[in-house]
């Protein structure tokens, strides 16, 4: 297995966890974010294995910083790619049809789909030409089923994504590159912060938590190439 893997969304909630048990895994992982006061603080947090984590801040949503910070992820990780998990995501206050603008739904498209296709579409040369590689797609239970919680504007971006996942699978399967959707229900992340009300604590902390998202990456990333996860639907109990 090549453990070197690209994490977007590594600055906070999902991202971070991800990466900081990659780290603790042996993996060398280049972490991606808009913030890079988040990211370095991602670094910080790997303690002993800071050494692991390489920091690219970017705006996956802007097709020509995403284009050349893959570009330059793939370089740090001297052009193997292991596994790609896109987990950056984010939402707007008001998303109800009734308040939702052209602009923020561009916003929210951008980053939660496009930023998702520019990073995979920069890596799939590399797992191509090495005949494996794993993309870790975080969606929501919200991209299979809409709910008027998370608002039309996210509903779109995440049945993209598991759109995205799918043809990833049909296109790639053949150059041994796998993908897995992950559908979870509600989690504790910053995200919950845009939400109209925010969730007190106590509602968060019976939610899914950022760590068990990352149980549920590994559990893709560390199948043996033959063997396939294309989704995974995971629910507070």
């Amino acid at each position: 297995m090549d453990k070197t893997a690209i994490v977007t969304g590594a600055g906070s909630g999902v991202g971070r966890a991800v990466a900081l048990r990659m780290a603790g895994e042996g993996w060398t992982v280049a972490v991606v974010g808009r913030t890079p006061a988040g990211l370095e603080e991602t670094k910080r947090l790997a303690g002993s294995t800071a050494g692991n984590v390489h920091v690219f801040p970017c705006d996956i949503g802007d097709a020509a910083a995403a284009e050349r910070t893959v570009a330059a992820a793939v370089a740090a990780l001297r052009g193997t790619v292991g596994a790609l998990v896109n987990s950056a995501g984010t939402n707007i206050p008001k998303r109800g049809l009734d308040v939702l603008s052209a602009a923020d739904f561009d916003a929210v498209i951008a980053t939660n789909l496009a930023g998702a296709a520019y990073f995979t579409l920069g890596v799939l040369p590399t797992m191509r030409k090495r005949g494996k590689g794993t993309i870790v797609n975080i969606v929501s239970d919200a991209g299979m089923l809409a709910n008027a919680k998370a608002g039309a504007a996210y509903v779109a971006s995440k049945f993209g994504l598991s759109g995205l996942t799918q043809s990833i699978n049909v296109e790639e399967r053949a150059n041994g590159v796998r993908a897995c959707a992950i559908f979870p229900g509600e989690f504790a992340t910053p995200l919950l912060d845009k939400r109209p009300v925010p969730p007190p604590m106590e509602a968060r902390a019976k939610m899914l938590q950022p760590e068990d998202m990352a149980d549920c990456v590994m559990l893709c990333v560390n199948l043996p190439g033959r063997a396939v996860v294309e989704q995974m639907l995971v629910r507070p109990r």
